[in-house]
């Protein structure tokens, strides 16, 4: 396998929550799912430490990393800046096919809602969201948005809701998609950037961070070292 494509298996397994946050990586049992070497596998640790979806223990393996308080404010506050540009450039430049996708889901996504289901409601909200990113046309907007987001993904499409935050949620794409219909670029920044806020307020309430910094091996890409931070 390539080492791009090791590094996209094993991020995604993470991400999907195959490996818990702050359980060991089993690198045996990966390398044979993968049917991989050992040193690619470290290799791609590497990778993933340097984005902070992996922690690296000093002659103790590896562990999925846990997100802090700190981290779910800093990465939803980059979320709700990146979401919010998104929005205005969106509403410039999105086609009226494009419009009519997000139109599509939105339905579908309130379908679920009325059903109860909530992880088919999750799938059409994350496929709205990265429908206006992708409206925005912009390649770099589209790479940090991707590159944020991958780290609380499970924390935004995974988080349990109350019914009162769940009619909210509902609320609040409607108005998305009436600021985007009329292509209102600023009342859509606006929405989208309290919808994220909020969206954080319910990710640390659900228990998806930890209230202290967990001490660990970071891989620094510029140097060839392992250092220890906290």
């Amino acid at each position: 396998m390539l080492h791009e494509e090791v590094v996209s298996r094993l991020r995604d397994i993470l991400l999907e929550g195959e490996i818990l946050p702050g359980a060991r990586i089993p690198e045996r049992e990966l390398c044979s799912k993968l049917q991989i070497p050992r040193t690619p596998l470290r290799e791609a640790l590497k990778v993933l430490a340097a984005e902070g979806l992996v922690l690296l223990l000093p002659n103790r393996g590896a562990r999925a990393a846990k997100l802090t308080d700190q981290d779910v404010h800093h990465l939803f506050e980059v979320s709700q800046g990146l979401e919010a540009l998104a929005g205005e450039l969106a509403c410039e430049r999105i086609s009226d096919d494009q419009l009519k996708d997000v139109s599509t889901a939105h339905a579908a996504m309130v379908r679920h809602y009325n059903d109860g289901d909530l992880a088919q409601y999750y799938r059409c909200n994350r496929q709205i969201h990265e429908a206006i990113v992708a409206a925005a046309a912009n390649p770099v907007l589209s790479a940090l948005y991707e590159s944020v987001t991958a780290r609380i993904r499970r924390a935004r499409y995974v988080t349990p809701m109350t019914p009162q935050r769940w009619a909210l949620a509902v609320q609040e794409h409607d108005a998305i998609l009436n600021a985007l219909t009329r292509r209102d670029g600023i009342g859509l920044a606006h929405v989208l950037h309290a919808h994220l806020r909020h969206k954080r307020q319910e990710a640390i309430q659900a228990g998806f961070a930890e209230a202290n910094q967990v001490t660990a091996t970071k891989f620094r890409p510029n140097s060839s070292k392992l250092q220890a931070e906290k």
